[in-house]
């Protein structure tokens, strides 16, 4: 699924997004709101991963929709 999807879809992958990363909360994804790079920034905050190494995490995430 592509990025433009997620977005327009947001309020039912929400869920999943929690399911696949527990330390979000639930106003977090809420602010996310589907956006890709509010996504990454989030995961590089919480996990303290790399700007790449998120970013790919997201895009796996996204793929497997």
């Amino acid at each position: 699924m592509n990025w433009d999807q997620v977005e327009g879809r947001w309020t039912e992958m929400k869920g999943k997004a929690r399911a696949s990363w527990g330390e979000l909360t639930d106003d977090e994804l809420t602010q996310i709101g589907g956006k890709k790079d509010q996504l990454v920034g989030k995961l590089q905050q919480k996990y303290g991963l790399e700007r790449e190494e998120a970013e790919r995490r997201a895009d796996d995430w996204a793929n497997k929709l």
